[in-house]
């Protein structure tokens, strides 16, 4: 339970006190209601004693009231009590910590205290038990009546008449000789002083001087200035009772309803006129009514419920109204004497008498233990025992004791006792009546007993002994179960749980308070409800679960019960616990309630927050619930915006949006392809991110700047991004053109099961114009914006289904430069009924096919679209704390009016042969206002293609003209000429490669360098296929300038990447090697050259076959001078998978300078062909091979490099000793040329001789300009590859090893003899020639002897 501002002794004592009846005149009430105050009222505050013998004693002074409450009042006034109750603005919370949970738990529960409170007041008096009858009565005369003392005379026969006449039940008197106590009431201010006194005096003589009393009161008069601040002491009690203060029901009639419907309750306006104290005519009690006729024993069966607003008004009635106007500080002293005199000279001892008597009655008649006798004598003195018999009566239902029974003198002498805090003899009487109450099974006073003698033995000072749980249990199970009083089970319960919390025994008060918990009564439900979570969360270890279950019970109660603002304060308190603890259902219900009931109470602000939270949490709820709570949300979000249409967009949960996947482009949408035109793919949102693209465009992008710029790139130069996401640099503000449009691609997502509708879907934008070609003082000028300077497309339906992620793409004009700002998106939030489409027209609905079902729920609302910048990490106070960096994707700056190009592929083929050379045609327009000029394309493969000039000779009109025509030139040659070059001659600048520039870069020619808005050129374009099969992506970045010079932008650029699949051709293997003839040029200055074509085409291609048409060859110091190994046929042909080789001779350039000599070798006249769509149609191709170094083998097509294998790293110190630049190894290994000279074949009859010895010449040339030491080794015993592939083995006979010095040019012929023993073919070419310079020393095997077989034929005879 919660804690309470009393302690437990405390409102124990509280809620048994002794009650003292008022009897006033009609003068002696008007007296009173100067201070607005009746007479009860008037010393309610001062009710409280303290004596040496009693502590804290409280007596209740009330009215006389001679009607029962009736059951429905009390509902009524409880219910009443508890509305008016709620939490402070400044409650004290208690923060508890159990665990993982940290709770504000409000620390005291002042609307269960009222409730309880209230609940004990207005309890019905009882025959079984006599705590709440009354011990006496005051009679309240006025002294200025005339006849004050009849009058007092008149008083006490109508408070006798009502004692003992059958005619009143109402109220209960504790014995019949009632105590009446005799008040003179004077009014200071007005009265005559002497009057009062004289009377006072003969109230003395009649009545005693214990038996009455002279009060006055009202010393300040009521037309006194309020300028004395004088004290209210009435106004807490009077607030807390200022619903009992209503005493006409019967003007306003309620509507009764059921618990079950309790949720909106109607009741009308109350009379709150207070009648004047009549003397004989006594008020109604403040709890009946007369037209319901309720007789059962619990008075909570149907909920009476008063509007909050009546209860707010008769609170302000109470408050508002000045009490004690006319009384002073005198006048309060002189009020707590009369109360003090009055019960310390009157009621003490007539209680003190009235125990005496019980007692000795007792004693006579029942024959009490003289325990029990000796324990009243040490408090009262001397006993007259008198006899009388006891007669039962039994009736239905149950035993009844008459009054003078000695068992209900017991009982009667008990409650004395208890109400005077005599608890020790209160407890004996208690004890005893309970068990003569269970002999004689009368149930309901045995409970009464049992209940009382655990809270008399609780309250024993000093604890003798503990406190008796079971009697309460026992008492709690009879009044429910047997007497079916809930009442009196409840104040059972109320008790015994606080005496349990005192004890902290949580867990049992807990148990306690949910027994009682029953469909009867919501509101005593829900209280209870509560204070058993305040238990389980009060414990040594916190049940904070079980908290928050039984909280959300009571708030369900609550709300049956119509305590609205009591129930979603219990919802919110389970809340904590259950929030963001994966409940996910359990918090779902609390938040749907939350809503319901802060959208009952008006607070809109928290139901839209409550409903908010259900759908952007990952609802597991079905779809047919969360259509419930969305249908509902957007009916709260609805009555919001209509309270404030002009305020701001709300924000709305759903859909939700993926910030950090928003795109933004600029530009027009790329054209489709229109026939044989292909445009350009440039960027689009349909693409996705690569990086290590970008960085590639990046790069092109550099180069080119680089180019125009002379080499430098400018420190302002910023890469053009048409496309901005999360992956790009968003650190700048990007660049857009005005006229074109800004489209923003935004990730939605629907979380729920049901499908979404949002209709009337744009931007949200800021704009603030800016003129940044008029420069003032090197500011930029703003302009004035009006509405059309930014269009804005508006999506009219966007249908999201369920669980679906769908991406929006919506679309800004810019029609004036400045800076704009994309705030989020503004929409009309919807759902839809029934299926998702309807197909066709349904004439029943009327509407169009393809339109959604709307059923007419959507707010109005807005989502921001915030996102977060980049994590910084560079320097140590960004590694050391978490910060992150601008992302402006959504702030374009945009900028004038730029040139807008676009460029279309004509007859732009997808694939190709490695080595092909095609036509195609490219088509540039100027789609802008502005004419465009620097036109510069530049790509990472410029030997894919070049640009023909539009007005060439060669150059066909059009495309369509191109179909057979040559990329190369025919020269008509001499016959004499065949297999020999023909030579040209070309310098650098005809290639377009001036000196500085980069070959990447690629200026297209345009006339007058100038394309003008809307024309187009097209410009014909020869490709070259890849070396390398396969597919190849091949990027062209177009880069070009407006003619006026714009400060924001400088440059545009276009992007197409060209996707080419390429098949296998040739395969051509080249190979250069010094010349062995010495005849001809003689000084060393002749090659050969040695190609390997290969045909390595598959046949799925369709190509037949190739001619292999021209070799040409193009160096500044060398130049093919014929073809060796010529056919005489003049055709070279290669079907699939054939190979040859040719031979070619090079020489020396003479006097060639800078240029490039060219030299052709031109075989045959006749042109491949291919089969393709049953046309023979002519492909042409060429393939490039560079020859760098002597003797190494070069390919066509790059070779793919083997990882070296893993080998240990070897660590060596290099000699210090400096040596003279000495001859590459490459070098010493070509200082000696050697060829055989012998016959091809040889005819020998082995028949008549077995060797047969053929005689060879071993020429040796020194082609060094210093002396060469040569070793000649005829032993070796080759096993070369080439070598074994000829059969056979044959000797040299003679010397084996010759060791020779030639001078400088020298030329040695070597004389030798082979040795053959049968035929064969053999390869003579075994020998190995080792050369030295002659002041080396380390030898060096010549490289030539092996370049080719020296292959002899010998043939037998």
């Amino acid at each position: 339970m919660a804690q309470c501002v009393q302690s437990v002794q405390e409102f124990i004592q509280d809620s048994f006190v002794p009650l003292v009846a008022a009897l006033c005149s009609e003068e002696a009430e008007r007296l009173t209601r100067k201070n607005n105050l009746g007479f009860s009222e008037l010393v309610k505050p001062f009710c409280r004693l303290t004596s040496e013998v009693i502590k804290n004693l409280k007596i209740a002074v009330n009215n006389i009231i001679t009607h029962s409450p009736q059951p429905g009042g009390i509902r009524k006034l409880l219910n009443d009590v508890v509305s008016v109750s709620q939490p402070a603005e400044g409650l004290v919370t208690n923060v508890i910590t159990a665990g993982d949970y940290d709770l504000n738990i409000s620390a005291t529960t002042p609307w269960f205290e009222a409730y309880r409170e209230s609940f004990l007041q207005v309890m019905p008096a009882s025959d079984h038990e006599f705590l709440n009858h009354y011990v006496a009565c005051m009679l309240v005369v006025s002294s200025g009546e005339p006849e004050p003392v009849e009058q007092f005379l008149r008083l006490s026969q109508e408070q006798h008449r009502i004692q003992h006449s059958s005619e009143y039940a109402y109220p209960k008197w504790f014995i019949p000789n009632t105590l009446k106590y005799y008040v003179l009431l004077h009014d200071v201010s007005a009265g005559e002083e002497q009057r009062a006194d004289s009377v006072y005096e003969e109230m003395k003589q009649r009545y005693g001087t214990q038996g009455c009393y002279l009060l006055k009161i009202n010393s300040r008069g009521s037309n006194r200035g309020a300028d004395e601040q004088i004290p209210d002491p009435w106004s807490q009690y009077l607030q807390k009772n200022s619903i009992q203060n209503q005493e006409s029901y019967d003007d306003g009639p309620y509507t009764v309803i059921s618990n079950k419907n309790a949720d909106h309750l109607i009741s009308d306006g109350l009379d709150n006129d207070i009648q004047d104290g009549l003397s004989n005519n006594f008020k109604a009690h403040p709890l009946q009514l007369d037209h319901l006729s309720d007789t059962s024993s619990s008075f909570d069966g149907t909920d009476y419920i008063k509007t909050t607003s009546s209860l707010h008004e008769s609170k302000k009635t109470s408050s508002g109204t000045p009490h004690g106007a006319c009384l002073t500080l005198t006048d309060h002293d002189r009020i707590r004497q009369f109360i003090q005199e009055f019960t310390f000279r009157g009621l003490l001892p007539h209680i003190e008498k009235t125990i005496r008597q019980l007692n000795d009655q007792l004693i006579s008649r029942k024959g009490l233990s003289r325990s029990l006798f000796s324990a009243t004598k040490k408090w009262f003195s001397g006993s007259k025992v008198p006899e009388k018999s006891i007669n039962e009566l039994k009736n239905t239902s149950g035993l009844l004791y008459p009054p003078e029974a000695p068992e209900l003198q017991i009982r009667k002498m008990a409650d004395l006792c208890f109400l005077v805090q005599h608890y020790e003899l209160a407890y004996s009487c208690y004890h005893t009546a309970k068990k003569d109450f269970l002999n004689d099974q009368a149930m309901l006073y045995a409970a009464g007993a049992l209940e009382m003698a655990a809270v008399s033995a609780f309250l024993q000072p000093g604890a003798p002994r503990p406190y008796p749980a079971h009697y309460m249990d026992t008492a709690i199970q009879t009044y429910r179960d047997i007497c079916k009083n809930m009442v009196l089970a409840e104040r059972c319960v109320l008790l015994s749980a606080e005496i349990l919390k005192s004890q902290s025994k949580y867990s049992d008060a807990a148990a306690l308070l949910i027994r009682l918990t029953s469909e009867d009564s919501d509101l005593r439900s829900a209280l209870l409800l509560e204070q058993a979570a305040h238990c389980f969360i009060n414990m040594k270890s916190p049940m904070v679960r079980k908290f928050a279950f039984h909280m959300i019970l009571a708030g369900h109660r609550y709300s049956k019960a119509g305590q609205k603002k009591h129930a979603l304060r219990c919802y919110c308190q389970a809340m904590q616990v259950y929030k963001g603890k994966g409940w996910s259902l359990a918090e779902d219900h609390i938040n749907f309630t939350i809503g319901r009931q802060s959208f009952t109470l008006r607070q809109l602000d928290n139901a839209v927050s409550a409903f908010r939270h259900i759908l952007i949490n990952d609802s597991k709820q079905p779809a047919a619930q969360q259509g419930t709570f969305l249908r509902e949300y957007l009916y709260v979000y609805k009555n919001v915006t209509q309270l404030s249409p002009d305020g701001p967009l709300p924000q709305l949960p759903l859909p939700y949006i993926n910030n950090s996947a928003t795109r933004v482009f600029f530009g027009h949408d790329r054209r489709p392809a229109e026939g044989e035109k292909q445009a350009a793919t440039h960027i689009s949102l349909d693409q996705e991110y690569d990086c290590e693209s970008s960085h590639q465009w990046k790069e092109l992008e550099e180069q080119v700047v680089a180019v125009v710029n002379k080499g430098i790139i400018p420190s302002n130069f910023q890469p053009t991004q048409y496309c901005l996401n999360s992956y790009s640099d968003n650190s700048k503000f990007p660049l857009a053109v005005v006229e074109e449009p800004v489209t923003v691609e935004v990730a939605f997502r629907n979380p729920l099961k049901i499908p979404l509708l949002l209709t009337d879907l744009s931007l949200l934008w800021k704009f603030q114009p800016k003129d940044f070609s008029a420069k003032h003082n090197g500011a930029t000028k703003e302009l004035a914006c009006g509405n059309d300077m930014i269009g804005a497309e508006v999506i009219a339906e966007f249908l999201i289904n369920s669980e679906e992620t769908k991406l929006a793409r919506l679309k800004l004009f810019p029609h004036q430069t400045g800076e704009l700002h994309i705030l989020g998106v503004v929409y009309n939030l919807g759902t839809i009924q029934g299926t998702v489409m309807i197909d066709g027209i349904d004439p029943s609905i009327g509407l169009q096919a393809g339109k959604f079902v709307y059923n007419g729920m959507s707010v109005r609302g807005r989502q921001d679209l915030e996102i977060q910048g980049p994590r910084l990490n560079n320097t140590k106070e960004e590694k050391t704390s978490i910060k992150y960096g601008p992302d402006r994707r959504l702030d374009p700056i945009i900028t004038e009016e730029m040139p807008l190009l676009e460029v279309f592929f004509i007859n732009f083929p997808t694939g190709l042969l490695c080595g092909e050379i095609r036509k195609a045609y490219v088509e540039f327009v100027n789609v802008s206002k502005c004419p465009l000029t620097a036109l510069k394309v530049v790509s990472k493969h410029p030997e894919f293609f070049t640009f023909g000039g539009n007005t060439g000779v060669l150059t066909p009109l059009s495309p369509s003209a191109s179909e057979n025509c040559s990329a190369y030139k025919t020269v008509v040659t001499d016959s004499t000429s065949v297999c020999t070059a023909l030579m040209s001659s070309a310098s650098s600048v005809n290639f377009g490669l001036g000196t500085g520039s980069q070959p990447e870069v690629i200026h297209v020619p345009l006339p007058d360098s100038v394309l003008l808005p809307g024309a187009s050129i097209q410009l014909p374009m020869w490709l070259h296929g890849p070396d390398e099969e396969g597919v190849h992506e091949i990027n062209f970045l177009f880069y070009y300038e407006s003619i006026k010079k714009h400060s924001k932008m400088c440059h545009r650029v276009l992007r197409h990447t060209a996707v080419i699949c390429t098949s296998r051709s040739l395969n051509v293997r080249a190979t250069v090697c010094r010349s062995n003839a010495l005849e001809d040029e003689g000084k060393g200055d002749n090659m050969l050259v040695f190609v390997d074509v290969e045909n390595i085409n598959t046949s799925e291609a369709g190509v037949k076959e190739f001619h292999i048409v021209q070799v040409s060859s193009n160096s500044k110091h060398w130049k093919l001078q014929k073809a060796v190994n010529c056919f005489e046929d003049k055709d070279y042909k290669l079907a699939s998978r054939e190979r040859g080789k040719l031979c070619f001779k090079a020489v020396r350039c003479k006097n060639s300078g800078e240029n490039y000599t060219f030299a052709d070798v031109v075989f045959g006249n006749e042109q491949a062909y291919v089969v393709e769509d049953n046309k023979q149609l002519i492909l042409e191709g060429q393939h490039h091979i560079v020859l760098h170094t002597v003797g190494k083998e070069a390919f066509s097509f790059p070779q793919k490099q083997e990882s070296p294998e893993m080998v240990l790293l070897k660590f060596f110190r290099p000699e210090n000793t400096s040596l003279p630049t000495r001859p590459t190894p490459e070098q010493l290994s070509n200082l000696i040329k050697t060829s055989l000279h012998y016959p091809e074949s040889f005819n020998h009859s082995f028949h008549q001789k077995s060797l047969c010895l053929v005689p060879v010449t071993l020429l040796l040339s020194n082609c060094s300009e210093a002396d060469v030491d040569v070793i000649i080794d005829l032993r070796h015993k080759t096993t070369s590859p080439e070598a074994l592939e000829i059969h056979g083995s044959f000797t040299w006979l003679g010397q084996t090893q010759y060791k020779l010095q030639l001078k400088s040019q020298e030329v040695y012929n070597l004389q030798l003899k082979a040795c053959f023993v049968r035929t064969g073919v053999y390869n003579l070419g075994t020998h190995r020639v080792f050369a030295k310079l002659a002041d080396q020393v380390t030898l060096f095997e010549t490289s030539q002897q092996n370049s080719m077989p020296a292959l002899i034929i010998i043939n037998n005879i």
